[in-house]
């Protein structure tokens, strides 16, 4: 027996597609988001990559990056933009949604100030679009005058910020928390081009940390503070991660 195709409509008006419209409102997938520049994107190999695996994972099935590709450059050529944000959505059945919005600010990110939850992200390797929680704590943090949440464990480690990778600076070292949490794109292709290494980072040793930064795949931004613990904005720092990433070659859609 065929199980028949919902009824959905949206303000009264049936909807187009209500198949589609159905995956989109299961909030069951994932996504990538990536900075387009002239067509061309950094580090796409490492979003089909994501893509394909966490496809995987959810649904059992390989992902095309051959087909999510055309889907992009599509998306690209009917909006008219050739610089822009993309995100990739990938839903069950393997139903792809493409966005096209307008591109963000090129170079470094103004200095944020951030605020600890005790919070982890479920399947936190995934890129995956249950982010009620993480969104929850952000709204919360920037309605308390904070620019970024910093999610800890009950036990203060640290992990991720709800949209962003963190590091630290300890004078000789770029450190990248260890625990659990989303390895971004921009964190994927500045760790190996800087002097990194990965060890645990908790609240109670952050007064140790020269200097901080976040990335994500709209900027890098230097930390002014994270509660009442403050940072120096290292200008030499900050270039050399800027520097490192602007070295980071195009890649053709």
């Amino acid at each position: 027996m065929t199980t028949p195709t919902p009824h959905i409509e949206i303000d009264g008006t049936p909807a187009t597609d209500p198949g589609l419209l159905a995956a989109l409102m299961t909030g069951f997938g994932h996504f990538t988001a990536m900075q387009v520049r002239d067509g061309r994107v950094k580090g796409l190999d490492l979003h089909l990559d994501r893509l394909d695996r966490a496809t995987r994972e959810l649904f059992g099935r390989e992902l095309d990056g051959t087909r999510v590709r055309a889907l992009i450059a599509g998306a690209l050529a009917t909006s008219g933009q050739r610089n822009a944000s993309v995100r990739v959505y990938v839903y069950p059945d393997v139903r792809i949604a493409v966005t096209v919005a307008a591109p963000a600010p090129n170079g470094l990110g103004a200095p944020q100030r951030l605020t600890a939850v005790e919070y982890w992200r479920p399947a936190p390797h995934i890129k995956h679009l249950g982010g009620f929680g993480q969104s929850y704590h952000r709204e919360a943090a920037r309605r308390a005058g904070f620019d970024e949440a910093v999610l800890t464990s009950p036990y203060g480690e640290i992990a991720e910020g709800a949209i962003t990778n963190i590091a630290f600076w300890d004078g000789t070292s770029v450190v990248w928390p260890s625990a659990p949490c989303l390895r971004g794109i921009a964190m994927t292709l500045l760790e190996p081009r800087l002097e990194s290494v990965r060890r645990p980072v908790t609240l109670a040793y952050l007064a140790g940390y020269r200097a901080a930064f976040v990335t994500n795949s709209r900027s890098l931004a230097a930390v002014t503070a994270i509660d009442e613990v403050t940072f120096e904005v290292d200008e030499e720092l900050m270039g050399r991660v800027h520097s490192a990433y602007d070295s980071v070659e195009w890649d053709e859609l």
